[in-house]
């Protein structure tokens, strides 16, 4: 049995769910989430708990088990607290701000890179070289911060980029003079 399969998902106050065959409604105080999955996985409610199954010991289903059981947790998850990504910008000149619904960053290229918000999502800009990126969608969260974080990627010699709070940079030495 998967380790992260056959735990039970707790449901807490105030969160519903709602079970039609393969398809996952959660509500919460943040959003509404709704995912079809596998008809192969059985996905049942029982004591105010969530209790994902699988059919065989065949290797897709136990692959599938262990990623419903997740994707179900997340759900439930993001329509209570929500998720959220931190971005630093390093370098000189490098900053951040909201337009509206646009973020707008200025990374050192000759124009300033404008990108639109997906919905479901806020942005925050504490400092301008912070930005902060909420939502309930963990999928959504994690790809427009990877889209940011793209614009322009951390470079191993300064450190000088786009980069996630926690990341670690490993830097290169570089090149050292010649000796005449």
């Amino acid at each position: 049995m998967s380790r992260i399969g056959r735990l039970p998902i707790e449901i807490p106050a105030g969160v519903e769910v709602k079970i039609d065959g393969c398809q996952v409604e959660v509500k919460g105080p943040k959003g509404v989430q709704t995912k079809h999955f596998s008809s192969e996985i059985g996905i049942a409610m029982e004591d105010g708990h969530i209790l994902v199954t699988r059919s065989s010991e065949d290797a897709n289903h136990r692959a599938l088990h262990g990623l419903t059981r997740a994707l179900i947790a997340n759900m439930v998850k993001g329509v209570t607290t929500g998720f959220e990504k931190n971005l630093e910008l390093v370098g000189v000149g490098y900053r951040a701000a909201k337009q509206g619904a646009k973020l707008v960053l200025n990374v050192g290229y000759s124009n300033p890179v404008e990108m639109d918000v997906p919905e479901g999502l806020e942005i925050d800009v504490p400092a301008p070289t912070k930005i902060t990126i909420m939502g309930a969608d963990k999928e959504k969260v994690g790809a427009f911060a990877a889209n940011v974080r793209s614009v322009r990627p951390p470079e191993p010699y300064k450190g000088k980029g786009i980069k996630y709070q926690d990341e670690v940079i490993r830097r290169k030495a570089g090149k050292t003079g010649a000796k005449k």
